[in-house]
């Protein structure tokens, strides 16, 4: 993972191919001082006037998809944006935004923020993004919702399969209760592989959720080859006072590249994660640490969401993806 850019630059061979990532708007909404959740930062692309909507909006406790998710204490999958209690229905309507995943994040039971992300429809899109949750002493882990895309197929699997620790990509994450990274989803290790080759489904990442609501949740991604969740994924954990590079995958230029090392906790989008709790997003790399600000300029990432992920105690890592 540790590569030169000119040995990134080598072994991809030409200059990357853009790719329309999955993820088409990510925010980050945080408690107020008077409580209510606003926005303290967003990625919209040209999406001008869906911006102009969410910075003038508040949301309660139970008020909204943010304030939902706050107040059950679990990610939620919205699907219906127009017809449900989805507060920006007809700007999402304009912006051809069709789904949204919102996920709390909290540290105990203290709620630091809530990270939602939106995906547009087209006949083009396939990939998912899933949530599966285990109760209390079940044996067995099971879809609770998830958007799909165009992989009706791969839908029906999800929704009719269970996982046990340690199996699949959910079982894995809830069995280390770390982020998982499947760079090549064709393996036997990924107990759909047969059903995510029909659909061109290449690559997957799933994250531990810190809830607390009972039982253990896991949000996976998974991504195909062209219209993939994040043009680049990485999983940053705390090793001796500084946080380190552990795993990841990069769709643009095939290999992370000059990614550096280590990084001090507060310094760039991904150390002020790991060390204030809240995500961040950012659309300027150029003032990244330089490493990653290079490797970013080769690779032609735009943007960066870095979520801090946490379990009973305490910081477990940071997730990266770039947009």
């Amino acid at each position: 993972m540790n590569l030169t850019m000119r040995e990134a630059k080598a072994a991809s061979g030409s200059a990357p191919v853009m790719k329309r990532p999955f993820i088409r708007v990510t925010e980050v909404w945080v408690p107020s001082e008077d409580g209510p959740l606003t926005l303290k930062d967003g990625l919209y692309g040209p999406l001008d006037d869906f911006e102009r909507v969410a910075r003038e909006t508040r949301f309660a406790k139970g008020e909204g998809l943010p304030g939902m998710a706050w107040e059950t204490g679990v990610p939620i999958v919205l699907k219906d944006l127009v017809g449900s209690y989805f507060k920006r229905g007809a700007a999402a309507e304009l912006a051809g935004l069709t789904c949204a995943v919102a996920v709390p994040v909290f540290q105990g039971d203290t709620l630091n923020a809530v990270l939602v992300m939106f995906c547009g429809d087209d006949a083009e899109h396939v990939g998912a993004i899933e949530l599966w949750h285990a109760p209390p002493r079940d044996p067995e882990m099971a879809l609770v919702d998830g958007y799909f895309g165009t992989a009706d197929v791969f839908e029906w699997t999800a929704r009719h399969v269970n996982f046990v620790k340690g199996s699949g990509l959910p079982g894995q994450t809830w069995e280390r209760g770390f982020p998982v990274v499947f760079a090549n989803l064709a393996s036997p290790r990924f107990l759909r592989w047969e059903k995510a080759a029909k659909v061109g489904i290449t690559r997957g990442f799933s994250l531990p959720i810190h809830s607390p609501q009972p039982g253990v949740y896991v949000l996976a991604f998974l991504s195909a080859l062209a219209t993939p969740i994040a043009r680049r994924v990485e999983v940053w954990v705390a090793e001796n006072g500084r946080l380190k590079l552990a795993d990841g995958f990069c769709e643009q230029a095939g290999l992370l590249g000059a990614a550096p090392l280590d990084l001090a906790f507060g310094e760039g989008a991904i150390g002020m994660a790991a060390t204030s709790g809240v995500p961040q997003v950012t659309a300027d790399l150029s003032a990244e640490p330089a490493a990653i600000a290079s490797a970013a300029r080769f690779a032609q990432l735009d943007t960066l969401v870095a979520l801090p992920v946490f379990g009973a105690g305490g910081l477990v890592a940071v997730a990266v993806w770039y947009l």
